[in-house]
């Protein structure tokens, strides 16, 4: 049996029931593609379920607004996913007259399209012969056929895509994309993969050559720049102070406590004496620690975050431009980064 007869026959008897492969609507497999991205199945399938019943139709989801999408959007992290999102959506109504595309040549025009996407959604709203390429099909590629060339160089994603153009049964395309996708979570997975009853094991070469481990190649990135973020929680009243994150920096547009970042972590008590704190503050300054050194991991950089509370408040001498009293009770409404509603969460309890 050749390898992709082999991975579809595995996948008919193995592969999970979901929700988005019951459908070939472009859209929702559009809505289940980019909310998975860099999320786990377990994660995402709660996120599909409200958005897909939030905006069942892309028209809905093109009119709602960008604070609507990112509060539902909220926990998943990488929201500027979301944000291409809604410019997708928009375009889809005035390019394409409403009707979500199924070609590829059209969907990589779309906004947080990229080629693994377009090939995904291409493939399985209209069974277009394009080959996916995500990290479980790099990862089965790489093993079986013992490839060390970097999944993330440009030699090494030409060597990939070649390969799994070739190996993609046309008029299976559809159905071989999941099937090989569904492989790589499953069966031929990132960590202690259960090789002995793998149904490629006797052809597969990682596996003859001891190298399962050490494959697929990626090149490391570079190291992740430290970031120190100092939150004011600042209660007057019925009110909270809150702040929305302008643009050119991590979480934009959404709202946070008021922020001053410094250079290096800062205890309570040099905090209390920086100069910018001060400005703001003033000297006299009262806090109260109540969260310290939340370290919260971004793809560039760590964010190292300490949360205080404000005791005098009505001794505040300037608030920046874009920080506003939001009433306390509404908090939930806003759209939120992770590590202001996990604080939230945990503050509230």
């Amino acid at each position: 049996m050749s390898f992709s007869n082999t991975v579809i026959a595995w996948y008919e008897q193995h592969h999970r029931d979901l929700p988005w492969r019951h459908t070939t609507d472009p859209y929702i497999i559009w809505l289940s593609e980019i909310i998975l991205q860099q999320t786990r199945v377990e994660q995402g399938r709660p996120y599909f379920e409200r958005f897909l019943a939030r905006f069942p139709a892309v028209q809905d989801f093109a009119e709602a607004s960008e604070d609507d999408i990112l509060h539902l959007w909220q926990g998943l992290g990488y929201y500027s996913r979301g944000r291409n999102m809604h410019k997708a959506a928009k375009l889809v109504m005035t390019d394409f007259e409403g009707l979500f595309p199924t070609a590829y040549k059209d969907l990589i025009k779309l906004p947080g399209i990229g080629e693994y996407t377009a090939a995904a959604i291409s493939s399985f709203s209209s069974n277009e012969a394009q080959a996916v390429l995500d990290g479980n099909v790099f990862r089965v590629l790489a093993r079986y056929f013992n490839i060390d060339s970097a999944i993330n160089s440009s030699a090494g994603k030409k060597i990939f895509s070649e390969l799994a153009q070739e190996l993609l049964p046309a008029p299976q395309a559809a159905l071989y994309n999941q099937a090989i996708m569904e492989f790589g979570a499953l069966q031929c997975k990132p960590q202690r993969p259960d090789c002995a009853v793998c149904p490629l094991l006797v052809s597969c070469e990682a596996r003859r050559l001891q190298l399962v481990g050490e494959l697929p190649v990626k090149i490391k990135a570079k190291k992740s720049k430290k970031r120190y973020f100092n939150y004011f929680l600042i209660e007057e009243g019925d009110y909270t102070l809150m702040s929305k994150r302008g643009a050119g920096d991590v979480w934009e547009n959404l709202y946070e406590f008021p922020l001053i970042e410094t250079a290096a972590p800062q205890d309570t008590l040099s905090l209390g004496a920086n100069e910018e704190v001060q400005n703001y503050f003033g000297a006299h300054l009262q806090l109260v620690p109540l969260q310290e050194n939340i370290k919260h991991i971004l793809s560039h950089q760590d964010i190292f975050a300490n949360f205080y509370k404000v005791l005098n408040v009505s001794e505040i001498k300037v608030k920046k431009s874009h920080w506003d009293y939001v009433l306390s009770k509404d908090l939930n409404k806003l759209a939120k980064h992770k590590l202001i509603f996990s604080f939230l969460e945990r503050f509230s309890n």
